[in-house]
């Protein structure tokens, strides 16, 4: 294992537009193709941001940059900057390689997890966006669950962000694990409720309501991933789902396990 540190000099007043930037082209980039982040730090003044990635090896890390720099996503984030400005003042990087034999030998797994809406309205269409990274086809909304949410906290949080939607979940309907990224996302389905529709600027460039069928779903989902479980959840088998804390026990939310379709 190799470890790469990068640290930033920004403007503290850019601590936000820049972890912004970080979060919609650097890191899903990084993490599509091989990379993993150990961990990413901002110190009391806010003026410096420390990224360390971890490679299974140095010719891991050339072969990685290399993707990158042909990708579309970085092309959007070049294009981005160019639109930002000076997003941050300069940067250094070092790499460096693990003491600790027991990280040498078994590495800790490292894993996010993501989650995604089938939403519907009163005529059961399915919200659907279109992500700018990802321009070739629609998706249901969702994202990335941050530290300290549950499952369902995420989900409506990054359904109102990516279309100002609020809505009602029924239960979960699949879970599903991208290896290659190391993304385990969980999708539930709900309704829609209230909330004008409306793209969120820097994410999304289109928030719409389809019928979607299984004889139309290629038509508007051309990614077969994402495909497979709208149709999932378009006549789901409910699994059950609860969240809590612990010191003391409490449960925070559950779903129960329901089948609704044979």
């Amino acid at each position: 294992m190799i470890y790469r540190r990068k640290t930033y000099r920004i403007r503290p007043e850019l601590l936000e537009v820049f972890t912004d930037f970080f979060h919609m082209y650097l890191y899903p980039n990084q993490i599509q193709h091989g990379a993993r982040l150990v961990g990413r730090w901002v110190n009391e003044s806010k003026d410096e941001i420390v990224a360390i990635w971890e490679y299974d090896s140095m010719e891991h890390y050339e072969q990685i940059e290399r993707m990158i720099k042909q990708s579309e996503l970085h092309t959007m984030a070049r294009s981005k900057r160019q639109e930002l400005g000076e997003l941050y003042l300069d940067f250094t990087q070092d790499f460096l390689t693990s003491t600790t034999i027991s990280q040498k030998r078994s590495p800790s797994p490292r894993h996010m997890t993501a989650v995604s809406g089938f939403i519907t309205n009163q005529a059961g269409e399915v919200l659907l966006v279109r992500n700018l990274h990802r321009p070739d086809t629609l998706e249901m909304p969702g994202g990335q669950v941050e530290e300290g949410e549950t499952l369902e906290e995420a989900l409506h949080r990054e359904i109102a962000e990516e279309t100002g939607a609020t809505v009602r979940l029924i239960g979960m309907t699949g879970i599903y694990q991208n290896v290659t990224s190391g993304i385990l996302c969980v999708v539930f389905r709900g309704e829609y409720l209230s909330g004008e529709l409306q793209p969120a600027e820097g994410e999304t460039s289109e928030v719409v309501f389809k019928s979607i069928t299984k004889e139309n779903a290629e038509v508007w989902i051309t990614r077969p991933h994402f495909r497979s479980r709208l149709l999932d959840a378009r006549e789901p088998n409910y699994l059950p789902y609860e969240a809590f804390r612990l010191r003391p026990y409490e449960l925070l939310c559950r779903y129960e396990a329901k089948k609704e379709f044979s």
